[in-house]
């Protein structure tokens, strides 16, 4: 019996080792105090954000979009590009929001690699209202000055593509950022990646209006502030100033360097081997890691919201559309499924009202948020950032009628 009780302590110690050695390396400690915080406010507040009407979902796809992925060469990304203009129609055509509008897709496109003719095919879904382009970027070894010259240039090409909104007080080109390699401002432990430590108050400056980049776990360039929408202030004698910030708030003045709209993160089960360890859940939606309806629970439950506004929830979810390897997720069945089960239990107009957002549309919800407007979210979709030139159709009371892709 002493030798039993002797071989069950060490397994149970070797679990407990394994268990820290997986955080460890999956840099778990960088976030899951927040975690653990906010998931216990989380249960003291249960219930209803609101007794007065439906909880809002602003869902938001965001696309890490790389036709040069891997450097294939001209026609392999030209397939690439094809493909998606065959393939998402057909299934963002089946669904529709509260607002009468399909899914809409955000495609963060790098400006290393730049291409006309991919941009100009691009022109086709955000036409016909299927989604939006905005700005990717891989740097390693750069300088503000560096940095600063290469957004300026892309966006000028992009918006002479006719892609990225406009401000509506005055008419200068906005875009949306997700950094490449997840190194926003520097902030790999390495110093890989970027090397510009005042990268926030460049991407502001040059016009961006919100990052996308996060939740980057298990990378180390995760931040300790999550599940949030905030302002961070740059620090240029600092890497990653961006880790913590201000949490965005009804009635609150804009503050900071740039706002960080950040997707869920958290932990989920079963995961891992055996299902016995938890699953770190990020958003992400790959060929390992199909959407599923207990992964749209878990990121609601993530309450990603303006502070003082919890009936409007933002849920940002991410991929790689390029990856070949993704396909069958992204046009098959996982993603019909995914879709399916938001209209079913996410838009019941009762207890859930959902609305298909792109980056600009979530921005420019957030910040009708901020400013402490009421009512259908979807009305605020164009409230400061207006649409690219290229989004068309006859817009009234927040829907917009579509056109057909060829």
């Amino acid at each position: 019996m002493r030798l039993l009780w002797v071989a069950t302590g060490m397994l149970v110690a070797a679990a407990c080792l394994r268990v820290l050695w997986q955080a460890r390396r999956r840099n778990v400690a960088l976030w899951l105090p927040a975690y653990v915080k906010r998931n216990w406010a989380g249960r003291r507040r249960s219930g209803r954000a609101n007794g007065r009407g439906p909880v809002h979902i602003m869902f938001c796809i965001a696309d890490h979009f790389e036709p040069g992925l891997f450097e294939r060469g001209i026609e392999r990304e030209r397939r690439r590009v094809e493909h998606w203009l065959r393939h998402y129609p057909g299934l963002a055509s089946r669904f529709r929001d509260a607002d009468g509008r399909p899914p809409r897709h955000t495609f963060f496109y790098p400006a290393e690699q730049y291409r006309a003719e991919h941009l100009e095919r691009l022109a086709t879904p955000v036409r016909a209202g299927y989604g939006e382009v905005e700005v990717h970027l891989h740097h390693d070894g750069d300088t503000s000055a560096g940095l600063r010259q290469k957004l300026l240039e892309f966006t000028e090409r992009l918006h002479g593509h006719g892609h990225l909104g406009t401000e509506r007080a005055g008419g200068a080109v906005r875009f949306g950022f997700i950094h490449g390699n997840w190194a926003l401002d520097n902030s790999r432990p390495d110093g890989r990646w970027c090397g510009v430590n005042d990268e926030l108050r460049v991407l502001r400056q040059c016009g961006c209006y919100a990052d996308f980049t996060f939740p980057s776990a298990p990378s180390p360039t995760q931040t300790r502030r999550i599940n949030s929408i905030y302002y961070a202030t740059d620090d240029p004698a600092q890497p990653k100033s961006h880790d913590d910030g201000v949490e965005v708030c009804v009635g609150g003045e804009p503050g900071g360097d740039l706002m960080l709209i950040q997707g869920p993160l958290g932990l989920t089960w079963p995961g891992g081997r055996f299902g016995l360890l938890p699953r770190i859940e990020t958003g992400g939606i790959a060929a390992g890691n199909p959407p599923a309806p207990r992964r749209v629970a878990s990121w609601v439950r993530a309450r990603v919201c303006v502070a003082g506004r919890p009936d409007w929830l933002f849920v940002k979810v991410y991929t790689h559309g390029c990856k070949e390897a993704n396909w069958d997720i992204l046009f098959g069945p996982p993603m019909q499924e995914l879709h399916r089960h938001l209209a079913q239990h996410y838009n019941d107009g009762r207890r859930y009202t959902l609305h298909y957002v792109t980056a600009r549309e979530m921005y420019n919800i957030v910040k009708a948020a901020e400013r402490g407007l009421a009512g259908d979210p979807g009305e605020y979709r164009d409230l400061e950032v207006l649409p690219p030139p290229l989004a068309v159709g006859e817009r009234c009371g927040g829907r917009i009628k579509q056109e057909a892709i060829p």
